[in-house]
C-alpha cells in the first residue's frame, strides 16, 4: 500500500499559519472513483482514501509507515520567505508619520 507523507500548506484566504505545522500521512487510492449512474456521485470502495494521519514530525510519520509495512513517499515543504515590516500593521495608524496616510 502507498502513502504520501506531506507537510499541509497555508490557507490562500488567510494569511495565518494555522494547520501547517503537522505532517499528515495521506494514503494512496487503490481502485479508482465511479460515478454512480441515478445520482451522478463519485464513489469508491476503497475506505484507505478518507484517512489521514497527523503527525508532529516528519520522522514519526516515517518511522509509523515503517512499522506498518507501507510504501511512503516524502514531499518536503516549500518554505515561504517571511514577510515582516520595520513597523508592523500599527503603523498605518501611527500619528507621528511624516506624510499623511492616503488610498
Amino acid at each position: 500500500m502507498r502513502a504520501r507523507i506531506y507537510k499541509p500548506a497555508r490557507n490562500a484566504m488567510q494569511s495565518g499559519v494555522a494547520k501547517t505545522k503537522h505532517w499528515v500521512l495521506e494514503f494512496a487510492p487503490e481502485t479508482r472513483r465511479e460515478v454512480d449512474p441515478l445520482m451522478g456521485w463519485t464513489s469508491s470502495s476503497d475506505t484507505q482514501a478518507q484517512v489521514k494521519l497527523s503527525f508532529d514530525s516528519r520522522e514519526a510519520a516515517l518511522e509509523y509507515a515503517e512499522s506498518k509495512g507501507l510504501e511512503a513517499v516524502v514531499q518536503e515543504p516549500k518554505l515561504r520567505k517571511p514577510n515582516i515590516r520595520a513597523g508592523g500593521y500599527g503603523e498605518n495608524f501611527a500619528t507621528n508619520r511624516r506624510t499623511p496616510w492616503t488610498h
